[in-house]
């Protein structure tokens, strides 16, 4: 074997060993070499090598190894919400040709939903282009409503305190659609967020949350003009798929963290 196959090969067998490792939270290097099919002296150098880095380190009393934080550093340039971009926009496609009408995938950012992928450019019944990055406000649209009916309690109130010393809104919260409270209680009835009235008054909308973890990491939203479909309609026609396309992308995030 030439010398840089053989580092090829080592290359592999450290991420391997790092890949597991991952997936088992703890390790002894016997059930390392079970599970990648490594010699056990391999995975005794490749642990030791890895310690060296500060990428893995040793439980000295029961002898198991687990990731350290430093390995973190490996993905510091590839963030939590690229891949669940790309774990979206599949899904997001093949929904929009189902629907035709187009979708976003919103994300919570600083107490505002913003934009991070959209199908529009590809719909043809867009009714607007150049989404991507824009910065919407929470109460009023249809993701932030379905962010804060399925985020956890602190969480809810954590953002509530942001939007009150940021943003201007105050306590009881209302929207276009009526108190925030009450359109909470319908969206976890729905299993959506959902916005019939306000902020694009043309249109109207609906969002599923997208779960990783037990937590919401983003939203998936339909929106589409009310003059062509009654809200009504909408749910029964779009609801289902929308929960669906959400679940499937939740797992495809699970399965790629």
């Amino acid at each position: 074997m030439s010398r840089s196959a053989g580092t090829i090969r080592s290359v592999a067998r450290a991420i391997n060993v790092l890949q597991a490792l991952n997936q088992k939270r703890e390790m002894r290097p016997a059930d390392l070499a079970q599970a990648t099919g490594i010699p056990r002296p391999t995975v005794y150098r490749l642990l030791e090598t890895l310690e060296e880095l500060h990428l893995v380190q040793r439980d000295q009393s029961s002898e198991r190894w687990r990731i350290a934080l430093q390995a973190k550093s490996l993905s510091a340039g590839f963030r939590e919400m690229d891949w669940i971009s790309q774990a979206a926009l599949p899904e997001m496609n093949r929904l929009s040709r189902e629907i035709l009408w187009p979708l976003d995938l919103n994300l919570c950012i600083n107490g505002r939903m913003e934009v991070r992928e959209t199908t529009m450019n590809h719909s043809p019944w867009s009714m607007e282009y150049g989404m991507v990055g824009r910065m919407l406000p929470m109460l009023p649209v249809a993701s932030g409503r379905a962010w804060l009916a399925f985020c956890p309690d602190q969480e809810r109130q954590e953002i509530l305190s942001l939007l009150c010393s940021q943003f201007d809104e105050q306590p009881p919260f209302l929207t276009s659609d009526g108190p925030l409270e009450e359109v909470l209680r319908v969206s976890r009835d729905l299993g959506l967020g959902y916005r019939r009235h306000g902020f694009r008054e043309e249109t109207m909308s609906l969002s599923a949350p997208i779960f990783h973890d037990g937590r919401v990491m983003a939203c998936l939203t339909v929106i589409w003009l009310k003059t062509a479909v009654k809200f009504d309609l909408a749910v029964q026609r779009y609801a289902q798929p929308l929960k669906e396309t959400a679940a499937a992308i939740s797992k495809r995030v699970q399965l790629a963290g």
